[in-house]
Formats: C-alpha cells, sequence, structure tokens
C-alpha cells in the first residue's frame, strides 16, 4: 500500500516471501514473536523525502485513547504528521474522537487487518485508479474548461480512495476497459 501510494518501499521488503518474513521476525504471534509494535515502518515519499509516513501496528486488539496519545508522542518527536494505524478489532468511541481532533496536525488512518489481506486494487473487478497531483489537475481542468466541482465525485471514505490515502480536493483518472471503446477514462473528485 506503502509503495502505491508513492512511498520508497524497498524492492527486497516487496517481494519478501512469508517464509523469508518469518525467519526475520519469527511466527509466533502468541509468543510475541513477531511483537505487532516490531513491525512498525517509517517510509519516506519518492518526490519529497520530508514527507514521511509511519505505519502502526498497536499490541492491543480494540484501541483506546491511551495507545492514540502515544502514536502522537512518537509522531511528534519524529516531527512527522501522517500515520497509518493497522488494528486487530477497531477502536474505541474515544480514540475515533481522538484521531478526529487531530485532524488538522496529524492525518491518522486506521484500517483493520481484514482490509489489508487482500490488495483490493489488483481485484479483477476494481479498474485502474491513478492519482494526479496538481499540476495534472490544473492541465485537466483547462483543458476541458471545468470547475473541479463539475467533475464527477469519488468519496473519501470510498474503499480505493482510503487505500490511496486521498484528500478532499485530489483527482483521481479511473482506466477501466470498455467492449465499445477499448478503454474508458474518466476523473473524480474526492470529496
Amino acid at each position: 500500500m506503502c509503495h502505491d501510494r508513492g512511498y520508497l518501499v524497498t524492492q527486497e521488503e516487496l517481494d519478501q516471501t512469508l517464509d523469508n518474513f518469518k525467519e526475520t521476525f519469527g511466527d509466533k504471534p502468541s509468543e510475541r514473536k513477531p511483537g505487532r509494535n516490531e513491525l512498525t515502518i517509517l517510509v519516506a515519499h519518492n518526490d519529497d523525502p520530508t514527507d514521511q509516513m509511519f505505519v502502526f501496528f498497536p499490541e492491543d486488539a480494540k484501541i483506546g485513547i491511551k495507545t492514540i496519545k502515544a502514536i502522537c508522542q512518537q509522531m511528534q518527536e519524529q516531527a512527522i504528521t501522517r500515520a497509518i494505524i493497522v488494528v486487530q478489532a477497531g477502536m474505541t468511541p474515544s480514540a475515533k474522537q481522538a484521531i478526529a481532533d487531530m485532524a488538522p496536525k496529524y492525518t491518522l488512518e486506521q484500517f483493520l487487518e481484514a482490509e489489508l489481506m487482500v490488495n483490493i486494487t489488483e481485484h479483477e473487478l476494481v479498474p485502474e485508479h491513478v492519482v494526479m497531483n496538481n499540476e495534472e489537475k490544473t492541465e485537466l481542468l483547462a483543458r476541458y474548461k471545468l470547475k473541479d466541482t463539475q467533475l464527477p465525485r469519488i468519496q473519501m471514505s470510498d474503499p480505493v480512495a482510503r487505500y490511496f490515502g486521498l484528500r478532499r480536493g485530489q483527482v483521481v483518472k479511473i482506466i477501466r476497459p470498455s467492449e465499445t471503446a477499448g478503454r474508458y477514462i474518466t476523473y473524480r473528485l474526492v470529496v
């Protein structure tokens, strides 16, 4: 997922097999081998090395406000504003509220482990999604003489939008096969 978002992930990590993972981290989660905290990773963006993101795997099955504060403390120490939290069973309402309260300063995204078991972008029914940068968005709007509000919309809560970490105002290019046109390209504005 980090690689698809444009963050630097080594080819070795992308090609890692389950056996290699077990060799590195262990294969007895009940004995804390690997401990979920050991799996925490920090990645930097391809285009802007100062744009870094943490991926946290908290130990607790259901995440509370205490865990969120610990994560924010770690982000503050390293001056990182974006993170993904992979949880086993969900979050308490107070933890979700804490994430919402920190929204302007920190971007914390929450995924259930079960949601990440399968890469949804590789499913045959999900068309190719390409996130456009600001220059491409401006060029698109100028070419078709549109305002961004005139584009079709995609919700921030859409599974593919969540997967790519899309923010409000971004535009995504969707390329799908078509029986009549060969391929059909549509653009959607994230709302």
